[in-house]
């Protein structure tokens, strides 16, 4: 119980930071449209950690992540292979949304990166499944395993190591590409059984 006390204040300090992260280029766009930074929802236990890219519109005015509808599409591919999504812990790698959902600029992930590596550090997972190009290319590029496109990359577990022990990197179309493109939905329900044998 101690343990989870711990996370959890862990994790409100990166929230209080962020709300208060003028330095951030998204800063004065947030607070000009009311809208909350996300940083991320699920279990602080979680052996599987999702990593999307940032947030849309639903998710900045909620403060809750993948809750449009890239999270249904999210929600049912976890369903397809037996994970609750309580279960897992699921974040962006931006944590404001840029304006007019933009994707985000280099400066915006070098000045969000460190609360992810944080988060990564309190939740210890087994394996961090990337949602999207972006945050693939950010952890990739961090635990040293080359710069693969997501095309070449996508359903791959990749080995890393991290101070609390191996994990798996296991990169990921983003849940948005199947909203206009089915075949991109069997790519991604294929992929998502590969998560199936980590929960």
């Amino acid at each position: 119980m101690a343990e989870d006390s711990e996370k959890f204040e862990k994790m409100k300090a990166i929230k209080d930071e962020i709300l208060a992260l003028k330095e951030s280029p998204l800063y004065s766009y947030r607070k000009e449209n009311n809208f909350s930074p996300v940083i991320g929802e699920g279990s602080h236990d979680a052996s599987i950690m999702f990593v999307g890219e940032a947030p849309g519109k639903n998710e900045a005015k909620t403060g809750r992540p993948f809750c449009g509808r890239s999270g249904d599409i999210l929600d049912e591919l976890l369903e397809s292979v037996g994970i609750g999504r309580l279960s897992v812990y699921v974040t962006n790698i931006v944590k404001d949304r840029p304006p007019m959902n933009r994707d985000p600029l280099p400066e915006e992930i070098e000045i969000y990166a460190p609360f992810l590596n944080r988060q990564v550090d309190i939740i210890q997972p087994k394996v961090i499944a990337t949602l999207g190009r972006f945050s693939m290319s950010y952890l990739m590029q961090k635990f040293g395993l080359g710069s693969d496109s997501i095309s070449q990359a996508h359903g791959k577990v990749l080995e890393a190591s991290m101070p609390h022990g191996s994990v798996k990197l296991i990169p990921l179309y983003h849940p948005a590409v199947a909203i206009y493109n089915r075949t991109m939905r069997q790519t991604l329900e294929e992929d998502f059984k590969i998560l199936a044998q980590f929960k």
